[in-house]
């Protein structure tokens, strides 16, 4: 048998035709003759819809059709990924009001993009305005304008523990805060798009679809409930992916209209979204508002967390509002003992773009909260902020165990992971040039920030499908349920059969993302492909080689127990090196013996896992200009078993860059009446590799018991841990201010005016009551529960 290839680092095989110009993203396949479609969409936050007029638009060059809400009565309305509210549905195109700026009025269709864009800015709407609110707390107050009135509030779903949940009692200290966790917009490098092909008579499919979509099957079976098709009778493809995030997660309202628009004419149809629409109408993501309390004693011991937070829904009730209900909740116990949580959350309505996921998907809000009370109170109680985690870290002879708040961690060793990275990050040194800086009254001070986290992967996601099939050729075929937009899906499938057959990973080839080829899948999301599909395509490829060995046993004349995977990639017999076969005659040897060299496998695992880990940001900030400037960032990832570390690194500097990014410069605004104040790139800051530091990214692996790889995911995690650790490192600079707690993104003008503010005498006070909202939600298992249902993007 060959040495392992697994853990070793092996240069990606996806890349090559990227870097050749050879992607086949959705916009560059388009059909000869498709038809093009562009939005009407309301420059208005909250209106009524008193008429549109789409007289003129139909009479313009090149348009074949304009649809509006009108048109589209006996079309369902939009389901999206996940329900929050089923009384807040959407119509496919807007009807009776518009609920956000962006929110789609009609649908010009034409022969050409152009004629198209010109053709809808003939489109009249005539809108009644009525009140915006884009505050989620104050939407859930008495008097806010309504987006659904039949409701009775702006409330989409809520749920609070008992009052006998007393968390805060026989605590010493308690740390408040009222922290924001602000609302992003996802930005995919390639945002949505869309071809819809319909069937002909005799043709396989009633519909084919090309789009840009982390999940094929999900999808698939989204269109066929909407249209009532047979499932078999669709088929998706997703080609090249330039990114998700989790912002392509199901099926948009834009999707629909698409398919519905081919349906009747009969045409292929497509639509690509500009970056505007993107930036305005793909989901956002994050966007809580987290009031939390955390008790401790004197020495340090957590005595219990308290948590009211509201989530932003959006408009429509985007199910994005229901991550601070789920996976927000079920994440706040994060890595250490704390023997009770109370969690209170409501979703709330607003005229605002709808809230979807945003890589970590409730995570990450969780972990903010969490790390932001942490380090208030080692200054509460003059500790340092490593020892304070150190003292309520859960002991790895603790796992598995079950949270208080309902999540069963597989396996965890946090203090590991921790003193890696202060070791790294050399914390000692750090704190005396802190100190010596503070000492010479220096206007530029350092930050040294620390966050250790947990998050959950491959949750509510039991299994995956994986198919090895050895080739008439000698090669190998992988196909999975899985689908890949940039993380390595092909590298690590192939590394997995190169590993067991001894096949080159050059002579493996990759099948995803096509319905018409994976029978089903999962697709990608909540960091779930290696743990899952890569589970099954191991014991699909164990079992091949298990079949393979009786082939050569039988051609050879010799034992199965005898054959053996040679250094050269070959089924030989042990100890007799001239007697052999090459996969290529094992292959013509099987099918004489009628013996399939293919296996298809959907393993399971029995829940989800937890990856963790610890991050230290360095910061400087100037106290003159409020200029944050990030230094080192030092992330310390434990996600089990690690496969490839090149893959664990790409993931790593990729969700460092969007969680520091979140921490200093991203934010989606809007202005009072509803308006976008960040729709573009001018407005909406995105980091460029000037901004960020260099990236000092290692791995602790504390293998999972729950698959037979070991390996829990990464996708998520760097984004879940830098976030945090970039905030306290800015805080903990203005330390000696008296500053306790800053918002995010820390933006120049923030800090100053914290700074200004400090230095004249006045601190802000972190804490505000919370709302009285709260009080009147129902109780946690009073009722059907809205939390119950899993989010996993």
């Amino acid at each position: 048998m060959p040495g392992s290839i697994l853990g070793t680092a092996v240069r990606r095989v996806e890349d090559p035709e990227l870097i050749r110009g050879q992607g086949t993203y959705v916009d560059n396949i388009v059909p000869v003759g498709a038809l093009h479609v562009v939005f009407v969409r309301s420059p208005l936050a909250h209106a009524r819809l008193e008429g549109v007029d789409v007289a003129k638009a139909r009479e313009a060059p090149g348009v074949v059709a304009v649809l509006t809400a009108e048109d589209l009565a006996d079309v369902p309305d939009h389901r999206p990924f996940m329900v929050l509210n089923d009384a807040c549905a959407r119509p496919l195109l807007a009807r009776g009001k518009v609920r956000f700026v962006g929110d789609m009025v009609a649908a010009v269709v034409a022969t050409t993009r152009a004629d198209a864009v010109d053709a809808a800015e003939l489109v009249e709407v005539d809108y009644d305005p009525l009140g915006a609110v884009v505050d989620p707390e104050a939407a859930l107050s008495g008097g806010a304008p309504l987006q659904f009135e039949e409701l009775g509030s702006n409330l989409a779903a809520g749920v609070r523990d008992p009052d006998d949940v007393r968390p805060l009692d026989g605590a010493d200290v308690v740390v408040r805060a009222r922290i924001v966790n602000q609302r992003l917009a996802v930005a995919p490098m390639e945002g949505n798009a869309v071809t819809a092909t319909p069937g002909g008579p005799g043709e396989p499919y009633d519909m084919t679809v090309h789009v840009s979509t982390q999940m094929p099957h999900g999808l698939r079976g989204q269109v066929a409930a909407q249209w009532g098709w047979d499932p078999e009778r669709v088929r998706v493809v997703a080609p090249h992916v330039g990114g998700g995030f989790g912002g392509k997660a199901g099926m948009a309202p834009e999707h629909a209209v698409v398919i519905e628009t081919a349906r009747r004419l009969g045409r292929p149809v497509t639509w690509t979204e500009t970056r505007s629409e993107n930036l305005t109408a793909m989901p956002h993501g994050r966007g809580q508002v987290q009031y939390g309390e955390l008790g401790l004693r004197r020495d340090g011991t957590i005595v219990g967390l308290r948590a009211r937070v509201v989530g932003d829904a959006g408009a429509y009730a985007g199910f994005g509002g229901a991550l601070a209900l789920g996976p927000t909740r079920n994440m706040a116990q994060g890595v250490y003992r704390i023997p009770t949580i109370a969690y209170d959350a409501a979703a709330a309505l607003t005229t605002t773009t709808p809230m979807g996921a945003f890589r970590g998907a409730g995570r990450p809000e969780a972990a903010a909260m969490l790390e932001r009370l942490m380090d208030m109170a080692a200054v509460e109680l003059d500790l340092d902020p490593a020892e304070l985690r150190r003292r309520n870290f859960l002991a790895p002879e603790e796992f598995p165990l079950t949270t208080v708040t309902g999540s069963l961690y597989d396996s965890g060793e946090y203090a590991k992971s921790l003193d890696k990275a202060l070791e790294l990050a050399g914390y000692a040194d750090l704190r005396r040039e802190q100190a010596a800086r503070r000492e010479r009254g220096d206007r530029v001070v350092l930050g040294i920030g620390l966050a250790v986290y947990v998050e959950v992967t491959a949750g509510g996601a039991a299994q995956e499908y994986g198919k090895v099939t050895v080739d008439d050729d000698g090669g190998a075929t992988v196909a999975v349920g899985t689908s890949a937009h940039g993380q390595g899906h092909a590298t690590s499938f192939a590394m997995i059969v190169a590993d067991r057959l001894g096949i080159p990973m050059e002579q493996v080839r990759f099948v995803q993302s096509d319905t018409a080829a994976v029978p089903h899948g999962g697709g990608t999301g909540g960091s779930r492909s290696l743990q899952l599909a890569g589970s099954s395509v191991l014991v699909a490829a164990d079992t091949v080689l298990e079949r393979a060995r009786e082939v050569v046993a039988s051609a050879l004349e010799a034992s199965p127990e005898d054959v053996v995977v040679t250094d050269d990639g070959a089924l030989g017999i042990a100890g007799v090196p001239d007697r052999s076969l090459t996969w290529r005659e094992v292959a013509a040897a099987a099918h004489e013996q009628g013996v399939s060299l293919a296996e298809a496998r959907d393993e399971s695992q029995p829940g989800a896992t937890y990856p963790f880990g610890a991050h230290v940001s360095v910061v400087e900030v100037d106290l003159d200009t409020g200029r944050v400037v990030p230094l080192r960032h030092v992330a310390v990832d434990d996600c089990g078993r690690v496969l490839n570390p090149t893959l664990v690194a790409g993931q790593q500097h990729g969700g460092l860059a969007q969680g520091i990014s979140q921490a200093l410069w991203e934010g989606f605004s809007y202005d009072e009446d509803g308006n976008p104040t960040t729709g573009s790139f001018a407005a909406y800051l995105l980091p460029t590799a000037v901004e960020l530091p260099t990236f000092e990214a290692a791995s602790t692996e504390t293998p999972t018991p729950y698959n037979p790889l070991g390996a829990k995911g990464i996708g998520e995690a760097a984004t879940v841990g830098s976030t945090p650790a970039v905030q306290n490192a800015v805080v903990d600079a203005l330390a000696p201010l008296g500053i306790r707690h800053l918002d995010m993104p820390l933006t120049p003008d923030r800090v100053w005016r914290a700074v200004r503010d400090a230095e004249a005498g006045t601190v802000a006070d972190p804490w505000t009551e919370p709302p009285s909202f709260f009080a009147d939600l129902p109780v946690r298992g009073a009722s059907a529960d809205p939390e119950a249902a899993s989010v996993d993007v």
